[in-house]
């Protein structure tokens, strides 16, 4: 893992976490069936870092290249605010999610993998780049996953952003504390 010496800063500032998806909520790898339909595979473990992130006040979306069902189920399934598919100039989708929250730069995340993300990446606060990531992008990152795209690399940006604003306890404790028990985050981001 490597951090920027302003990464700590950058992250207490974040309200809004923006994923790409191919080569970050998955491996990148697309499988196509016999029919010529497509499937994708994605982490639980990023969902549940999502899942904790939205019951602790965060906002999330999704800017994607490829326009898949699969990434609207899964976008559906935790929560996610907002999903822009197909979109292979994302500097606009980021415009518009800006607007949609009514949030400055410094204020928002992205997790990326590729050169396509840079548009925005170069514009965001804190910039989280996945351990497989481009050269190029990891040059740019404030962040920088151990754990490749779709293994857990946006769970681990994700928990860096909670630890830096002091939420991350609020997660471990709903799981640690018997008394809560009926109160945790179960089943989250399965």
């Amino acid at each position: 893992m490597k951090i920027s010496s302003d990464a700590y800063d950058r992250a207490k500032k974040i309200r809004l976490i923006i994923f790409d998806v191919d080569g970050v909520l998955t491996n990148g790898k697309i499988y196509i069936g016999e029919r010529g339909e497509f499937f994708k595979a994605f982490n639980c473990r990023d969902g549940f870092g999502i899942t904790a992130a939205h019951k602790l006040g965060m906002k999330t979306a999704i800017i994607t290249g490829r326009d898949s069902i699969f990434t609207t189920n899964r976008a559906n399934g935790l929560g996610i605010s907002s999903v822009k598919q197909g979109q292979l100039n994302k500097r606009n989708a980021y415009k518009e999610i800006k607007a949609e929250f009514n949030l400055t730069d410094e204020e928002i995340a992205y997790v990326a993998d590729d050169i396509i993300d840079l548009p925005v990446f170069v514009q965001v606060g804190f910039r989280a780049a996945v351990g497989d990531a481009d050269a190029e992008v990891k040059k740019r990152a404030h962040f920088i996953a151990e754990n490749i795209g779709g293994n857990g690399a946006a769970r681990e940006a994700i928990e860096f952003i909670l630890k830096a604003q002091g939420k991350w306890s609020q997660v471990v404790e709903q799981y640690t504390t018997v008394e809560d028990s009926e109160n945790n985050f179960a089943n989250i981001g399965q």
